[in-house]
């Protein structure tokens, strides 16, 4: 007597856009949430984002003429590949199907050249805390909802 099974769930299909928030707690929580409701399919990209446009620091000594900072992308792209490079690890440690990109400083465009080859079922944008984001303050999470027509989880870092 064969035992006849339903066949598995599909794949959902998550894009998790994220940049210094990547090795968080609420990020890996949401992941895990979707791991737990069935199979996952993550995909992460990692903006190459200008690392002056990151999250604040100690502002640095002013000189004459001001701060100067010349944009290196691929220093920024070396950067950007590190943190994936951990994300992935970090991800696929929580069970999940993973694989990853740096992408275009842009976020938005970044999230655009993904979606030019792959099917997302929902977005997943990580920040840092409202006061401290970037991304919070250009409305990323509406902006991505708006232009691509899919469902968009915000998960906030804590400080």
């Amino acid at each position: 007597m064969s035992e006849m099974g339903t066949p598995p769930a599909p794949a959902k299909h998550f894009l998790v856009v994220a940049y210094q928030t990547l090795g968080s707690q609420e990020l890996s929580e949401a992941i895990r949430g979707r791991i737990a409701a069935g199979p996952a399919d993550v995909w992460v990209v990692v903006p190459a984002t200008h690392l002056v446009e990151l999250a604040p620091l100690p502002p640095p000594m002013p000189t004459m003429g001001g701060v100067a900072s010349i944009p290196d992308p691929e220093h920024d792209r070396q950067v950007a590949q590190g943190k994936l490079d951990t994300a992935l690890q970090q991800f696929t440690a929580l069970g999940a199907k993973v694989g990853g990109e740096v992408g275009n400083a842009d976020p938005v465009r970044a999230v655009k050249d993904v979606l030019r080859r792959r099917q997302v079922d929902e977005i997943i944008v990580a920040t840092l805390p409202a006061h401290l984001s970037k991304w919070l303050r250009q409305d990323l999470p509406h902006r991505l909802e708006h232009r691509f027509h899919l469902p968009v989880t915000h998960v906030a870092a804590a400080a």
